[in-house]
């Protein structure tokens, strides 16, 4: 009797079996023939929804007539976006899910131009809640702001419309015809600021001591290892540029809004008075000012805008097409064989040795693609985009050399400087033809310095302790850490330090045509703006990437010319997967992302995510120091 229950038993267990296995690949070939299903759709689709052509030449794209283009980006505004996976990227964006962790200025402003010169684009609404810009990025926000200014200058409307605004997405929104804000909203407009953490008493009671090695007055990468306070060099140099880009932001709003000189200043400066007269009303406080032009909620700002453009086909919002479906049709750079070449290589992020990593700038990657441009015939100028608060000294080299080597061969190479190209981006700047800047550019920081931290009394308060021979002095150095720094070490790393300072003041003045000692004196690890650097001689020209490039393609003689930009080459698949997510859209089979207004500001990252954000930021801030020498030529006081 028991054998025949196990027999039964174990029959049922084998059809169970059997059914699931069955179910499971009967799902798997479902799914198979959807996706066959949907790509062949896709396919077919583009000969019927995508047959019509732009008046410019550009990809077609079917897009309403009158409607208007939402740019609405989720992300840190960035000068250069990470490379993601295709697939993922596509099919991510496809089905309505957002990968997109920064997002890049360049592509923003290609996509406004475009839409500016498209007759089917009417207006242009603004929805920034999910644009993170720092503040020391001043510069992207200005270089945006300037391409919505074209827009709206073109006779075409401009619209911003959102829950609430912080300082650089209210500098973006105050290019609009109209700033529309929810009626339970606010401005954040809180100035400039440069505040650190110090932790000189914590190590002290800690018995870590800090060996800094480091020239340079106004070098105050590691002051807070070694103060309780910042110096008042520290806050000469720091309140020296932050005044002038608190000018230039209370400037430009006060213009784009009407406002009479100092509205602005007065209002950070004295918001508790503004809100008492505003009876507690952020929303009305804003309005009163001038800062918005009418407080009212969603639904009322999509009314808005309905009666600009009409309504969509449901009825539910308004006519419209989203910057992420639209920049599918954007004609991106050509490449003709015909003319010569201007090729943009980017340099953005903290300079780190070795090859291609996500986020920085890495050495021998940046010098491969300035060694493409030099070796390619058909690049006639170079273009070498820093966007760096620098980093190790010997990447900075490696990418240098390279660019004399592209002088060498007889083609101009011109620097356009970002938001930042401080320290090890000015290392790589010094010898390019010419600079160019932005007046918010921070730059200079032209010093070096290097630290090593050693536990050796903090490890003995426990009992530890490290003891043992060698054949040299410095046969000690490799029990540095909990074991001290031999004296021998410490004179090798502060006369290693000397030098490279020697060394680059030496690269400024042969760079920049002038005398060391006149280096020196703009140098000493001090930070500057743009509009002042240039009257220091660091820059030659203020102006955005597009003048940098026009300057390289006169200096190389080219009437006719493309812009090039050297990266890696994306496969054929690849080029498919992104084209499938704009075509997807386009015919129906998969969700368009047209309904994603006001989206940001009802995820912002809960308390958990922004702590796990701030130790991943450390990580990848102390994996950053990789220098094969310890010296590094950074500017840690700018803000990254």
């Amino acid at each position: 009797m028991q054998q025949r229950d196990r027999l039964t038993a174990w029959g049922f267990i084998k059809t169970a079996f059997k059914v699931v296995i069955g179910f499971s690949l009967l799902v798997q070939s479902l799914l198979f023939i959807v996706l066959l299903v949907a790509i062949f759709g896709i396919i077919g689709g583009v000969a019927t929804q995508l047959g019509e052509e732009r008046e410019d030449g550009g990809p077609s794209l079917h897009v309403a007539r009158g409607a208007a283009l939402v740019l609405n980006p989720q992300g840190t505004l960035s000068e250069q976006a990470p490379e993601t996976d295709p697939f993922q990227e596509a099919f991510s964006e496809a089905f309505g899910f957002s990968t997109a962790s920064e997002v890049s200025v360049h592509e923003l402003v290609r996509i406004v131009r475009a839409a500016q010169d498209d007759n089917r684009i009417e207006a242009l609404v603004l929805d920034l809640g999910g644009l993170y810009v720092p503040s020391i990025y001043a510069s992207k926000a200005y270089y945006l702001a300037d391409a919505i200014e074209d827009f709206r200058e073109s006779g075409k409307r401009v619209v911003a419309m959102g829950d609430a605004y912080t300082q650089e997405q209210y500098l973006i929104a105050s290019e609009a015809d109209t700033v529309l804000m929810h009626d339970y909203g606010q401005v954040f407009i809180l100035g400039y600021g440069s505040y650190r953490t110090y932790f000189a008493e914590a190590l002290e009671k800690l018995k870590v001591n800090s060996h800094v090695f480091r020239v340079g007055t106004f070098k105050s990468a590691l002051e807070p290892y070694l103060r309780n306070d910042m110096s008042e060099a520290a806050k000469l140099a720091n309140s020296a540029f932050l005044g002038v880009l608190w000018d230039t932001y209370t400037e430009t709003v006060e213009t784009n809004r009407g406002l009479p000189d100092g509205t602005v200043h007065d209002f950070a400066s004295d918001m508790p008075r503004y809100l008492e007269a505003a009876g507690g009303d952020m929303a009305r406080m804003a309005a009163e000012i001038g800062l918005i032009d009418e407080a009212m909620s969603r639904a009322d700002m999509i009314a808005y805008v309905q009666d600009i453009v009409g309504e969509d086909e449901d009825g539910e919002s308004f006519n419209q097409v989203a910057w992420t479906k639209y920049r599918h049709a954007v004609r991106g750079p050509q490449d003709r064989d015909d003319i010569g070449n201007v090729a943009v290589v980017t340099a953005a992020g903290a300079i780190v040795d070795g090859e291609e990593s996500t986020g920085v700038a890495a050495g021998d990657y940046i010098a491969e693609q300035l060694r493409e441009a030099r070796e390619r015939e058909d690049v006639k100028a170079v273009v070498l985009r820093v966007d760096s608060p620098g980093g190790s000294a010997f990447a900075s080299e490696v990418m240098r050399d390279e660019v004399l080597k592209i002088k060498a061969e007889g083609k101009p190479v011109i620097v356009s400087m970002g938001s930042l190209a401080a320290s090890g981006g000015y290392w790589i700047s010094a010898p390019a033809d010419e600079i160019w800047a932005s007046p918010t550019t921070v730059t200079g920081s032209i010093g070096i310095f290097g630290y090593l931290p050693t536990l050796e009394e903090t490890a003995q308060s426990i009992g530890v302790n490290v003891d043992g021979v060698g054949t040299t002095p410095l046969a000690a150095f490799t029990a540095v850490g909990l074991g001290p720094l031999p004296d021998e070490a410490s004179q090798i790393l502060q006369m290693s330090i000397e030098q490279g300072y020697d060394r680059f003041l030496t690269i400024v003045s042969e760079g920049r045509g002038m005398s060391k000692n006149k280096v020196d004196a703009v140098a000493q690890g001090r930070v500057w703006i743009g509009q002042t650097a240039q009257e220091l001689n660091l820059v030659d020209n203020l102006g955005d990437i597009d003048e940098a490039i026009a300057a390289a393609a006169a200096r190389a003689g080219l009437e006719d010319y493309d812009v090039v930009g050297l990266t890696r080459e994306k496969s054929a698949f690849e080029r498919f997967l992104e084209g499938l997510t704009g075509t997807a859209q386009e015919v129906g089979l998969v969700k368009s992302p047209e309904a994603k207004l006001f989206a940001a500001e009802s995820a912002r990252p809960g308390t958990i995510e922004q702590v796990l954000s701030l130790v991943q930021a450390e990580a990848r801030f102390q994996a950053s120091f990789n220098d094969p020498n310890a010296i590094y030529a950074r500017c840690l006081a700018c803000g990254l």
